[in-house]
């Protein structure tokens, strides 16, 4: 797709040469320091410059964008291209001039122009995003422990007494683990929505730890669990090191904990909530149902603070609601609002048909007859919401979001859409 050369900034994806131009954009909007030659190597490592977008005043870029190109879990173990959108960034002094507004739609035609039927990402600023269409998907939880909080529930502490006694945990070098991180990650994969695949260019960005970026913090520490037949969870994390009065005050902040068993996290949490010298533990961007919040005798304890995660806009929507699964039978006429890809909007035919083979029902996606009535009525921005499973298509409703059109429709797909696990994406890229 061309720009069209009226455009006070004409928009193109940048050549290889052009990248300091982009990743200027990205410093200015976001208030960051330029890159070290490091820090380069692994973000350029990701780069797809036939997916890069810029607007140029004259020659210089003002605005910018990207895509990656991801693999998405969705609910019932299926797997969906997704474009991974990032790098949104508007120079300070090129701002309310429509140049986002430019780079998000060709963006979303471009996605489109791929067969890609999502469009993810993480909002810096959750104002933003919902005007073209992308709404609050998955949630995220932050929790904090202090000293002695840790203590397991006598459920847990029975697991991890049998399922769990031919666990070993070992301390190894993050790279050094990598195959064995990918080998848990992939068991988790299949069954969580919201994750991506991850190829070698994005584990090298997991375990990246440059001494300058680590604020005091010690080196990136690896915890694996395994038994006989290989690795079945582990932790990223880092501790810094302080005192006060001859008494410790360290803080150990867990990167990633990732466990394809119940077994496996509990042996993972009682050892890291149980280190010497340690007053506070920190773990970020763990899904809300994340089973710490059970295996705990005081789940208080975890002080936690619920965050939006994930993204998602829906670009083709026959594709997308069809290339997941639902957890029970539903039969919708649903009218769709879509001011930016008008082929999604109109009224929809949802039929859930046979039982899948990853769990849940297969569906059917089809233009209703101009003489069927609609069920309910919605913008894509909320259908997007509900699509991973995460945010309640009810709740929605219930806000004013969403219209009910036939007595009992917004609870029938509501819990249709509805999924266990909830979705989860750890890795904000």
């Amino acid at each position: 797709m061309t720009q069209s050369a009226s455009s006070p900034y004409p928009i193109r994806p940048i050549e290889e040469n052009e990248l300091d131009g982009f990743i200027n954009v990205d410093e200015h909007a976001f208030n960051t320091s330029p890159w070290s030659e490091s820090d380069r190597q692994v973000a350029v490592e990701r780069f797809e410059y036939d997916r890069t977008l810029a607007a140029f005043d004259d020659s210089t870029p003002v605005g910018v964008t990207m895509c990656y190109s991801f693999q998405l879990t969705v609910p019932g173990q299926e797997v969906l291209p997704a474009a991974g959108v990032t790098f949104v960034a508007v120079l300070p002094t090129h701002r309310r001039r429509g140049v986002l507004s430019s780079l998000m739609r060709r963006q979303l035609a471009d996605v489109r122009d791929r067969g890609e039927p999502l469009a993810i990402l993480w909002a810096s600023e959750a104002v933003i995003y919902g005007r073209y269409g992308y709404g609050r998907a998955s949630w995220q939880l932050g929790f904090t422990l202090r000293r002695g909080e840790g203590g397991l529930s006598r459920a847990a502490a029975g697991l991890a007494a049998t399922a769990g006694s031919d666990l070993r945990l070992r301390i190894t070098e993050p790279e050094a683990a990598l195959p064995e991180l990918a080998k848990v990650y992939e068991a988790v994969l299949a069954s969580r929505p919201g994750m991506f695949g991850r190829n070698d260019a994005w584990w090298r960005i997991m375990i990246y730890d440059p001494a300058d970026q680590r604020q005091g913090a010690s080196p990136l520490r690896c915890l694996l669990a395994e038994d006989a037949s290989g690795p079945r969870g582990y932790a990223l994390y880092s501790a810094r090191d302080t005192w006060a009065d001859s008494l410790p005050e360290n803080v150990l902040t867990v990167h990633e904990l990732m466990a394809a068993d119940p077994a496996a996290g509990v042996a993972l949490g009682t050892d890291l909530f149980s280190r010497d010298l340690t007053t506070e533990f920190r773990l970020y961007r763990r899904p809300v149902d994340d089973p710490l919040l059970y295996h705990l005798a005081d789940p208080r304890r975890t002080r936690p603070q619920l965050i939006d995660a994930l993204w998602v806009r829906i670009v083709d929507l026959p594709r997308a609601l069809t290339g997941r699964r639902y957890a029970c039978p539903v039969d919708v006429v649903i009218e769709v609002r879509d001011e930016i890809l008008p082929a999604n909007a109109g009224r929809w035919r949802l039929t859930t048909t046979a039982e899948a083979p990853g769990g849940g029902l297969a569906a059917s996606c089809v233009p209703a007859p101009a003489t069927s009535a609609a069920d309910l009525a919605l913008d894509v921005t909320e259908l997007g919401a509900a699509y991973l499973g995460g945010t309640r298509l009810g709740a929605l409703a219930g806000s004013g979001l969403v219209a009910e059109l036939r007595p009992g429709a917004v609870r029938q797909l509501s819990a249709a859409l509805a999924w266990d696990p909830a979705p989860w994406c750890p890795s904000v890229f």
